[in-house]
């Protein structure tokens, strides 16, 4: 596959991606990982795990996630959808592929849940004979794990997470395509947004004309659920949403936004400067694109995720910021999830060392902040990795703005 995007439509005068080969490779290798881990089957609530098994598309309600819709997948069957009644006529209708679909409730009311066990998810599994089997559960409520072990109780509820994360990690070459196209639609996304930062716009317009060229462009969704504009004295620290605060001369603008396209993730950030900026601006800029271009260097086979870090911190320390960077992981992979392991920086307890392969793709996103700077001393900048076996290619194209850098 070659490393542009060719555009998103299906088209008659050029070789593109197969979407039903890709699904079928899709669910092999999450039956494969379900097969390393000694399941019987696997049970996925997670939205992106729904998607890599079934390709559906839903309704996203927020606050609702693993509350849904739901996938099974049991050993030489096509993967069984759960779905909420507002898709199932559609589901019926337009994805041949799903040969066995029940329509479920939203799974949070207990006595409908209940009602769910007993008369729609139990008798899939008996049918299955998985009513003492070992079960793979990615993630869901507590009234349904409390109802689906008191309906079963010779049923053995295992993680059913990890399997997923591990087919997941290392991206297939038609992943990469979408993938590719995703990163496309993030770029423009942040080419809009970063052409409406002015004096006298507020944080919410510039948002808004990001997120009209996300679905002119045929986004799906932005890459979090809340857009991310946050300028001036709002990135330091960062405030993570986008507000009605006016931009002002002299401020930083950060602008975190991305786009999903075919189910795929591009996470791309820029920082950019409003009017003219200050001798500290410009040195937390530089201190934060050397750092992200220290870690890039490092992402290859046989280097680790802990070799990118310390290049990054190395990297803000000639400036004497290595103690001011967001207390969050530095960077995290991308693909079918908006964000998912493995991690890049993470401090927090338990934090594994991993090599890195080809075929894991990360969203690079070193931010550094520091209090007190008049018009914001606050940067981000975040580019799409894809670790190759000659080194990284980096899949964004967005400028940066050069008037910041030292």
């Amino acid at each position: 596959m070659n490393n542009f995007a060719r555009g998103p439509f299906h088209v008659g005068y050029e070789r593109r991606i197969d979407l039903d080969l890709l699904r079928k490779k899709r669910v092999a290798k999450a039956d494969e990982q379900r097969k390393g881990a000694g399941l019987d089957a696997l049970l996925v609530w997670k939205d992106e795990n729904c998607r890599y098994l079934t390709d559906l598309r839903p309704q996203l309600i927020a606050g609702k996630t693993t509350a849904l819709n739901g996938a099974l997948l049991v050993e030489g069957m096509a993967p069984i959808l759960f779905c909420s009644g507002g898709e199932r006529d559609r589901v019926d209708r337009t994805m041949p592929w799903i040969t066995e679909a029940y329509t479920i409730p939203i799974v949070e009311e207990k006595a409908l849940v209940d009602g769910m066990m007993k008369d729609i998810l139990g008798p899939v599994l008996r049918k299955y004979r998985l009513s003492d089997a070992r079960l793979g559960l990615d993630e869901a409520n507590t009234v349904f794990v409390k109802a689906l072990t008191t309906h079963f109780p010779a049923l053995r509820v295992e993680d059913g997470d990890t399997p997923m994360q591990q087919a997941r990690r290392i991206k297939l070459p038609e992943e990469l395509v979408l993938l590719e196209e995703a990163t496309a639609i993030a770029d423009a996304v942040t080419a809009s947004a970063t052409a409406a930062v002015r004096e006298g716009v507020r944080e919410c317009d510039v948002a808004g004309e990001a997120m009209r060229t996300l679905f002119q462009l045929g986004g799906e969704y932005a890459h979090v659920m809340t857009p991310f504009v946050a300028s001036g004295e709002h990135m330091a620290p960062p405030h993570r949403i986008c507000s009605d605060k006016l931009i002002r001369h002299g401020d930083i603008v950060f602008i975190d936004i991305g786009a999903a396209w075919g189910g795929y993730f591009g996470d791309v950030a820029r920082s950019v400067i409003c009017g003219t900026p200050s001798a500290e601006q410009k040195k937390i800029f530089t201190a934060v694109y050397d750092s992200l271009h220290a870690g890039i260097a490092e992402m290859r086979p046989q280097r680790t995720n802990k070799d990118a870090a310390t290049a990054m911190i190395g990297a803000a320390s000639r400036y004497g910021l290595a103690g001011n960077f967001l207390s969050l992981f530095i960077a995290h992979g991308v693909g079918i999830g908006a964000n998912e392991p493995p991690y890049i920086g993470e401090t927090l307890p338990g934090a594994p060392t991993y090599e890195f392969q080809p075929g894991m793709v990360f969203a690079v996103e070193p931010l550094i902040w520091v209090e007190g700077v008049r018009g914001g001393g606050g940067v981000r900048l975040e580019e799409m990795v894809l670790i190759t076996e000659n080194g990284p290619h980096v899949i964004s194209r967005a400028p940066f703005d050069s008037k910041l850098i030292l």
